[in-house]
């Protein structure tokens, strides 16, 4: 295995401090590995807004599994060259959504109307028959919803 595929795999076991049921990796976040020797690691990361709180802790759990992992030189950098999203997401990433119980977003094109919000199925029921209670959650990336069939109340993760 090479030195960046063995950076991901370590990567692929950091959890995201507010949804522990995802990695960084599958939640899209990490969007450069590097290594210009066996124990040199370099890591991009791309917050998924400006404002995130939790950036710091990321940075502190990447550089601590990659310590753990035997790497000597550590470089872990928040960028915003690249601009993330929701699409970057990756299928395990949506299911672990789905399993910590929120509603994973919806693929897009880049266009995303505030109605797509109210077709979000309940992650605990898989029904459609759902209710946008308000498009603001308790973070930014959330919204509020109501199943009408398990009568649940459920967080969506909103497409961005």
């Amino acid at each position: 295995m090479d030195t960046s595929a063995r950076i991901k795999a370590i990567l692929e076991t950091v959890m995201d401090p507010e949804i522990p049921t995802i990695s960084l990796v599958d939640l899209g976040i990490v969007t450069k590995i590097k290594s210009r020797a066996a124990q040199h690691a370099y890591v991009q990361l791309t917050p998924t807004f400006s404002g995130c709180p939790a950036l710091r802790v990321m940075e502190e759990l990447v550089r601590d599994a990659l310590t753990d992992a035997g790497f000597q030189e550590i470089e872990v950098e928040t960028s915003f060259e690249t601009q993330w999203n929701t699409n970057l997401i990756s299928e395990k990433g949506r299911a672990a959504l789905l399993k910590h119980g929120l509603a994973p977003p919806v693929k897009h094109e880049g266009y995303i109307e505030l109605d797509v919000l109210s077709d979000t199925p309940c992650p605990l029921c898989n029904s459609r028959n759902t209710t946008l209670q308000s498009p603001f959650g308790p973070t930014l990336c959330r919204s509020l919803h109501y199943c009408n069939n398990c009568r649940n109340a459920f967080e969506g993760f909103k497409p961005i």
